[in-house]
C-alpha cells in the first residue's frame, strides 16, 4: 500500500492511499486496471507541463501522453517543476494525438477532454471512471477539434468572474481532483 504525506501547518499527516497499477508507455501495452491518464495536446509551456505531472500524481492519474509539441520530462523545466513526479507518472511522447485517441477508444478506453466547447457539460456532472483519459489543450486554441470529436463527454469550468479562461495547469488540477472521485 503507498502513502501519501501532506504537509500542512508543519505537521506531516500520512494517509494510505492504495497503490496504484503501472502504466506502459506503450498505448497497446498498458495494462487493462491502469488507473486513469492524461493526454496534453499541444502544451506550450515546459512549466505547465511539471505541474500538470504534479497534480496528475496527486490524484491518481497513471499515465501522461506528451502530444504534438508538448514538451516532455527530459526537459529540465519540466522536472524542476514536477518535483519528481515524472518518476511516479510514466509518460510517452505522440506525434499524432487523433491515432493515439482512436488507438485508445478501440482499446475500451473513456476519452474526456477539457474545454471551452458548445457541446461540453458543467464539469460538476463528470464522473471519474477507470480507464478514462482527460484531454487538455493549448494555452492558445485549446484541445484539438478533431480530438473533441473522439471523446465520449467534454467538460468545462464554470467561472463565476470576469476571466474566460484558468491556466492549463490550475484548470487539469481542478478536474483531476472533480474526476479522482
Amino acid at each position: 500500500m503507498g502513502e501519501t504525506r501532506l504537509i500542512l501547518r508543519r505537521q506531516l499527516i500520512r494517509e494510505p492511499q492504495p497503490s496504484l497499477p503501472d502504466a506502459s508507455p506503450s498505448p497497446l501495452k498498458r495494462s487493462k486496471t491502469a488507473v486513469r491518464a492524461v493526454l496534453l495536446d499541444n502544451i506550450r509551456s515546459a512549466w505547465n507541463v511539471g505541474s500538470i505531472l504534479r497534480s496528475a500524481e496527486g490524484f491518481g492519474f497513471a499515465h501522461a501522453y506528451c502530444c504534438g509539441i508538448t514538451p516532455t520530462p527530459e526537459n529540465e523545466a519540466v522536472t524542476k517543476t514536477s518535483l519528481g513526479a515524472e518518476d511516479t507518472v510514466t509518460w510517452s511522447h505522440h506525434k499524432d494525438a487523433v491515432k493515439l485517441v482512436k488507438g485508445l477508444r478501440r482499446e475500451g478506453w473513456k476519452v474526456y477532454a477539457l474545454e471551452e466547447d458548445p457541446r461540453a457539460a458543467p464539469l460538476r456532472k463528470a464522473k471519474g471512471t477507470e480507464r478514462m483519459v482527460l484531454i487538455v489543450g493549448s494555452e492558445v486554441t485549446g484541445v484539438d477539434p478533431e480530438l473533441l470529436d473522439l471523446c465520449d463527454a467534454v467538460f468545462y469550468i464554470p467561472m463565476r468572474g470576469m476571466k474566460k479562461s484558468f491556466n492549463v495547469a490550475i484548470a487539469f488540477g481542478i478536474a483531476a481532483f472533480a474526476l479522482a472521485g
